[in-house]
């Protein structure tokens, strides 16, 4: 008979639980279409990804992409993910899948070594697969290097904690190498080395209070042994950086004071998201006018939260961990540079919420002083809560079944969302319901009237309806908006050749 004080079952039926609850979660997205965000240059439209292995092939693969991202460990997953389903989407969905189930494991595995407690890492393993939140990183195709870099980081965690068990070199290079993986998986993982740094805290309880000389009994040993770490961060910061740059996805029009003001408020609404995962959206627009109250209250709510958990490191270390774990996985996305045009994105919470989840795992069961209550109380409320959450997860699955019920979702959820229009329009135009697209691209113009692929991509609607006029004059607004806008002058040229006005064209 099994008895589930034996930890060995424990663990089993944990692993099972996890793998089958999340399967049934997210078992339909094998269903799913690519969406027209990002998937085209990602994969439908790539021809570089789609091409044979050459030696050209894998210099590219290894070169900093248009979009300013040095992911050599993703377009390798998807170069075999082609070879093996071609341009089939469910395919791509269901190795996401695999990725986001893998990371999950090693995660109820790093955490059941470190702390040498089943229960406690069993919800934060579960609340890391279940939450909704991390919807986004594991459906979105083109966010494979967020469940890709997961796994390398839960990779590179166990290694760690096996290193650190017996400290010797032959132990310390794996940690290195996967550390290396996930860097070159997704930048946003610069952070691990600091993360390594909290776990030595707690709960490893590497940190000792008497600082010797001797570099093998004193912290500066567990400083000292970061440091190839921190030089592959700085490394791959500066290759990140200087590959934006050159990309142009730095928004240069976003002033300190409101990039500060946003990061304030994006700290506050991540938090509030995990605890409360409602609206959520595949984009968030950028408001370069943020309400003062909005900031003022967000930096009371961090200041006082900080404060509390400085208070009772020595009492409750767990608690000082997981804040600086939440707030320190997040500078990588949080805003003082900002890339790109969101505002802020659900799945940059998929590696910072797990800070959150250990405050929670070992924190609530102190609100229980009493065994007996805590095992009545605490484990049918466990399960409530990530019941609820399961549901909400699915629920947000059926967004992404195609772009339309994505795009329809986050019109309806966020306020004056422009780019869910022109995406939404888009999907629209591919459907041949070209006047139903051209009614986003107009919605999206009257919200931000100086976005070019609106234009264009109205012009584009109106030339499939025959009014080649108007879809020239289009062109016109969005090749002035965007002077080297190539597709448009293309398109332009298409349009003059249909209308027999062929040196125009």
């Amino acid at each position: 008979m099994l008895r589930f004080n034996d930890p060995c079952i424990s663990k089993i039926v944990v692993y099972l639980a996890l793998t089958v609850v999340t399967l049934m979660v997210f078992g339909n997205v094998d269903q799913y279409a690519f969406i027209n965000f990002d998937d085209h240059s990602y994969i439908t439209q790539n021809i570089r990804m789609q091409d044979k292995i050459t030696l050209d092939g894998i210099r590219w693969v290894f070169t900093p992409q248009q979009d300013g991202n040095w992911i050599p460990m993703v377009w390798l997953s998807f170069v075999a993910d082609y070879k093996i389903y071609g341009l089939v989407a469910g395919g791509y969905h269901l190795t996401n899948l695999l990725w986001h189930i893998l990371s999950d494991l090693l995660l109820f595995l790093v955490f059941c070594r470190m702390t040498k407690t089943i229960w406690p890492s069993a919800f934060v393993a579960a609340l890391f697969a279940l939450h909704p939140l991390h919807v986004e990183s594991v459906v979105w195709i083109s966010e494979r290097k967020d469940v890709l870099s997961a796994f390398f980081w839960m990779l590179t965690l166990c290694f760690y904690v096996f290193y650190t068990e017996k400290p010797v070199i032959k132990r310390y290079l794996p940690v290195l190498f996967t550390f290396g993986l996930a860097l070159m998986s997704k930048p946003m993982v610069v952070t691990l080395p600091f993360v390594l740094l909290l776990l030595d805290y707690w709960p490893l309880g590497r940190w000792k209070k008497d600082v010797c000389l001797s570099l093998k009994n004193s912290n500066v040993r567990l400083i000292g042994e970061k440091i190839p770490f921190m030089i592959l961060t700085l490394g791959v910061s500066i290759l990140t950086y200087f590959a934006q740059q050159k990309a142009g996805t730095f928004m240069e029009n976003a002033q300190l004071s409101t990039r500060l003001s946003n990061v304030l408020i994006s700290y506050v609404i991540y938090l509030k998201k995990i605890f409360w995962p409602v609206d959520l959206a595949v984009f968030y627009p950028y408001e370069l006018s943020l309400p003062l109250w909005k900031v003022w209250i967000s930096g009371f709510i961090l200041i006082v939260i900080t404060a509390v958990v400085l208070y009772y490191i020595k009492k409750l270390p767990f608690l000082f961990v997981g804040w600086f774990w939440y707030l320190g996985t997040l500078v990588p996305v949080i805003g003082f540079v900002q890339v790109g045009i969101q505002a802020m994105a659900d799945r940059y919470t998929y590696l910072p919420s797990i800070g959150i989840s250990m405050m929670l795992a070992w924190g609530v069961p102190l609100l229980f002083p009493r065994a007996d209550i805590r095992k009545k109380v605490l484990f049918p409320l466990g399960v409530i809560c990530l019941a609820i959450l399961a549901v909400l997860t699915w629920r947000q699955c059926g967004y992404w079944e195609n772009s339309v019920t994505l795009f329809n979702h986050t019109i309806k959820v966020t306020k004056d969302n422009y780019r869910a229009y022109i995406l939404r329009g888009l999907a629209y135009h591919n459907l041949g319901q070209h006047q139903r697209a051209i009614d986003d691209f107009d919605q999206s113009i009257r919200l931000k009237g100086d976005i070019p692929e609106a234009y264009h991509h109205r012009g584009l609607a109106f030339n499939r309806l025959g009014q080649h006029h108007r879809s020239i004059d289009d062109y016109d607004r969005a090749i002035r908006l965007k002077a080297d806008y190539a597709e448009a002058y293309n398109s332009r040229g298409a349009a003059y050749y249909n209308m027999g006005k062929y040196q125009r064209a």
